[in-house]
């Protein structure tokens, strides 16, 4: 069994509405082969998806928002700030990250994984998201 990593949302976050990322990794330090990052994908997606592909294998997904960033100078500003270590924004004040280990198995989103059609709607959900103005 593996390793799901992702952030404790409160409720009303709308951090939850970003698109949401995957990368897959070797859980242990013996494996050396590059990570897989895979996405965009609607939260409940990414947290199922992720913890279907890690429940029988030794592999750590990590699960986190993606930031769409619209020019180098957001981007700039958001490095800056990661490096500052100050929250990017008063919204991810509560955020914190959570390791779900293996010891204790724990259901991030109830139910199955997404079908292929259901992620692909999700895709279109995204896209429609990122390319609105507002």
């Amino acid at each position: 069994m593996g390793t799901l990593v992702t952030l404790h949302l409160p409720p009303d976050s709308p951090v939850a509405n970003l698109p949401w990322i995957i990368t897959i990794g070797a859980l242990g330090d013996d494996e050396e082969w590059e990570p897989l990052v895979c996405g965009p994908y609607e939260r409940p997606h990414a947290l199922a998806l992720a913890q279907a592909v890690v429940a029988d294998e030794d592999l750590m997904a990590v699960v986190e928002p993606l930031l769409p960033l619209a020019d180098a100078e957001a981007i700039r500003d958001e490095v800056a700030l990661a490096k500052s270590g100050a929250p990017h924004d008063a919204s991810t004040d509560d955020l914190e990250a959570q390791t779900f280990d293996r010891d204790q198995p724990r259901r991030t989103t109830p139910g199955r994984p997404p079908t292929e059609a259901e992620v692909r709607a999700g895709f279109a959900r995204i896209a429609a998201k990122l390319t609105s103005a507002g």
